[in-house]
C-alpha cells in the first residue's frame, strides 16, 4: 500500500480541534528551587517531556538572579568598631603574692591516735530498743475478734416448752418435729424475747438458734390474733446472708407457723422477682429475706417495712464478711422501733457496731463453752505426700456416713464431683455457678440420703444445715480462722459427734497451725499414706455400692424396674378434667 504524502496528511490536521477523548483537567504540584510548592494547570496530554529543556534552564537562571538582586545592603567591611586594644590598662597578674607561704612547722599539735577517750561499752545498762507496741499481742494479731465484751445473763431454769406459755398447737408441732425439750439457747432467749427485750445470742452452729428466734416471732403473731394481712407489708422479718440459709430457715419455721395459721415467704436473688411480688401482694406474716433482694424491692416500692414489729438478724458475722453491713443498717433503720434479735457465732467490730446502734439494753446469752473447743467435734490434720493425697481423699469419702468436702474454687468442685461419681460414689455439688433450683435440689438429695458426699465452696457453707454429717473434709484450707469455724460447724450438730479432717501436704503445716491457734482449737496431727489404718478408723467401713433404684438422676431413663413399678400407670386424661369413661382412663383399656 503506498504511503500517503505528508502534505496531504497535513490538510486533515486541525490544531484547534479538540481530541476525541479529552481528559478532565487535573492539578499537579511540583517543587521548585526555593523549596516552595506552586500549582499550575495543564492538560493531560501535555506532559513535561514535551517542554523545551533550554526554557526551563533559563527560567531557573532568572529566579536565581532575582534572589541576588535583593534590596539588602551589602556588608560594610569598614566597620566603626574599634580594634582590640592589647595595651590594656588592667594590671598584669602578680605572681609574687604577699600571702605568706604555709608554715609546716606549725605550733598546732599533731593528731593523737592514742586518745584517752574510753572505748564503747557494748554491755550498756540502757535497755534494748523495744519494737513491739504497747497493744497486747492478742489485740494486735486479732484486730476484729471479740473487741466488745457483753456480760451474759443467767438463763432461767426452764425445762420444757409448756413452761414458756406458748400456744398449745405450736408446742405440739415442735414435739412432732422431734423438739420435745428446749436447747440451752432456746430456754434462755425465748422467755427474754417474749418479754419484749432485745436479744443478742452468741452460739455455735447447730445449737438451735432457728427455733430460738422463730418461736417468739410466731408466738407474738398468735397472741395478736388473726389480723388481716396488709399487702406488701410483712409483720415480722428475718434477715439471712445467703439463699441457702434463707431456705433452711423457711423449711424449719414454715410448719410451725402454719400450725397456728400464719405463713412465711422467702425473698432472695437468683429467681424471678415477679413470683415474689405476687406473694407479697397477697400479704405475708413472716418474710425471710437476704439483704440484697430485699433492698431492691424496697427501692421499687414493692415492700414496705413500716408494719414490721420484730426483726431477726441471723449469722450477722457472715453478713459482715459478705459486705452486707450497710444494706442491713438501712433495712434496720426502715423498721423503726421494732424489737431486734441478733444472733452471731462471733462478734467482730462491725457486728458490735450494729449491736450498739440498734439494740437497746439487750439480753445477752452465750452458749456455755463456745470459746472453748466443742467436745462433740474432733479435729484432725492428716499430713501426706502429694502422691498419696488422692488415695487418702478417696478412702475418706468411701465411708458409710455423710461427708462434706470443702474446696476453694468452683472448677475443683466440678472436677471432684465428676471423679467421685465415676468411681461409684454418689456425690452432689454446691457452688455459685449453679442456679437456685439446682442448688436446692442437690442440697435436698444430700440431706435426704440419696447422696453421701457433698462438695461445696465457702459461698454455700453457711446454708448447709444437715444434722447427721459425720465428716468435714478440707481439701483446700480456708483463708482465715472464721471460715474454719464455720466449716467445722457443719458437723457435730444437735448433740452428734463429728470429725473435721484437714489434708495437708508434707512440710506445709504452718498455715493450718496458725488457723487452729487463732480459732483456739486443738488438733491431732498424723502422717498417713494411701492404705493407712487410721483412714478406716476415721471414715468407717467402706459403704456398699449404691442400688440403682435408690438413686435419683432426674431422668426416667435411668430408673430401675422397682421405681418404675411404684410410679403406677401414667395419667392420660387432662389434669383437672372429669373422667367420663367411668372406669379405665383410656378407651383402649375399657372392658367390652
Amino acid at each position: 500500500m503506498p504511503v500517503k504524502p505528508r502534505s496531504s496528511r497535513s490538510k486533515d490536521f486541525d490544531p484547534k480541534r479538540k481530541p476525541r477523548h479529552s481528559a478532565k483537567k487535573t492539578t499537579s504540584t511540583r517543587k521548585d528551587d526555593e523549596g516552595k510548592r506552586e500549582k499550575r494547570g495543564f492538560e493531560s496530554y501535555s506532559t513535561s517531556k514535551n517542554k523545551n529543556p533550554s526554557a526551563k534552564r533559563s527560567e531557573r537562571s532568572a529566579k536565581r538572579s532575582e534572589r541576588f538582586a535583593s534590596e539588602r545592603p551589602a556588608r560594610k567591611y569598614g566597620d566603626e568598631k574599634p580594634a582590640r586594644k592589647y595595651d590594656s590598662e588592667k594590671p598584669a597578674r602578680k605572681y609574687d603574692s604577699e600571702k605568706p607561704a604555709r608554715k609546716y612547722d606549725s605550733e598546732r599539735p599533731a593528731k593523737r591516735y592514742s586518745t584517752e577517750k574510753p572505748a564503747r561499752r557494748y554491755e550498756s545498762e540502757k535497755p534494748a530498743k523495744r519494737y513491739e507496741s504497747a497493744v497486747p499481742a492478742t489485740k494486735k494479731r486479732e484486730p476484729d475478734r471479740k473487741l466488745e465484751k457483753f456480760v451474759s445473763e443467767a438463763a432461767q431454769g426452764i425445762q420444757t416448752f409448756q413452761e414458756m406459755d406458748l400456744p398449745e398447737r405450736l408446742v405440739m408441732e415442735l414435739a412432732k418435729g422431734g423438739i420435745a425439750t428446749p436447747f440451752p439457747i432456746q430456754a434462755a432467749t425465748i422467755p427474754a424475747a417474749l418479754s419484749g427485750r432485745d436479744v443478742l445470742g452468741r452460739g455455735k452452729t447447730g445449737s438451735g438458734k432457728t427455733v430460738a428466734f422463730g418461736v417468739p416471732l410466731i408466738t407474738f403473731l398468735a397472741r395478736a390474733g388473726n389480723q388481716p394481712r396488709i399487702p406488701n407489708k410483712p409483720r415480722a422479718l428475718v434477715l439471712a446472708p445467703t439463699r441457702e440459709l434463707a431456705e433452711q430457715i423457711d423449711k424449719a419455721l414454715a410448719p410451725i407457723a402454719k400450725s397456728v395459721g400464719f405463713f412465711t415467704t422467702t425473698i432472695y436473688g437468683g429467681v424471678p422477682q415477679s413470683k415474689q411480688e405476687r406473694i407479697l401482694d397477697r400479704g405475708v406474716d413472716i418474710a425471710i429475706a437476704t439483704p440484697g433482694r430485699l433492698e431492691d424491692l424496697m427501692e421499687q416500692g414493692v415492700v414496705d417495712l413500716s408494719e414490721v414489729e420484730r426483726v431477726v438478724i441471723d449469722e450477722a458475722d457472715h453478713m459482715a464478711e459478705l459486705g452486707f453491713i450497710e444494706p442491713v443498717t438501712r433495712i434496720l433503720t426502715a423498721t423503726g422501733e421494732s424489737q431486734k434479735l441478733l444472733f452471731s457465732a462471733t462478734l467482730d467490730k462491725q457486728v458490735a457496731s450494729l449491736v450498739k446502734k440498734f439494740l437497746t439494753d439487750p439480753f445477752v446469752y452465750e452458749v456455755p463453752g463456745e470459746t472453748e473447743q466443742n467436745l462433740d467435734i474432733e479435729h484432725r490434720v492428716l499430713i501426706t505426700e502429694p502422691k498419696y493425697r488422692s488415695r487418702v481423699f478417696h478412702r475418706l469419702v468411701q465411708g458409710s456416713g455423710k461427708s462434706i468436702v470443702f474446696v476453694r474454687t468452683k472448677q475443683t468442685a466440678e472436677a471432684l464431683a465428676q471423679s467421685l461419681n465415676d468411681a461409684g460414689i454418689p456425690t452432689a455439688r454446691l457452688h455459685g455457678d449453679l442456679n437456685q433450683s439446682q442448688r436446692t435440689k442437690n442440697l435436698a438429695r444430700f440431706s435426704e440420703g440419696f447422696t453421701r458426699v457433698l462438695i461445696a465452696t465457702d459461698v454455700a457453707a453457711r446454708g448447709i444445715h444437715v444434722d447427721d454429717v459425720k465428716l468435714v473434709i478440707q481439701v483446700d484450707l480456708p483463708e482465715d480462722y472464721k471460715t474454719y469455724l464455720h466449716r467445722a460447724g457443719r458437723t457435730g450438730r444437735a448433740g452428734r459427734k463429728g470429725i473435721v479432717v484437714s489434708i495437708v501436704p508434707a512440710g506445709k503445716t504452718r498455715k493450718i497451725e496458725g488457723i487452729l491457734e487463732r480459732s483456739e482449737r486443738k488438733a491431732i496431727y498424723s502422717e498417713v499414706v494411701g492404705e493407712d489404718p487410721l483412714l478406716a478408723q476415721l471414715a468407717g467401713p467402706i459403704a456398699p455400692p449404691p442400688v440403682l433404684d435408690q438413686l435419683d438422676f432426674g431422668d426416667s431413663r435411668f430408673d430401675g424396674p422397682a421405681k418404675r413399678a411404684n410410679k403406677g400407670k401414667p395419667e392420660l386424661r387432662g389434669k383437672g378434667r372429669p373422667n367420663k369413661l367411668q372406669g379405665a382412663k383410656d378407651r383402649r383399656f375399657r372392658s367390652r
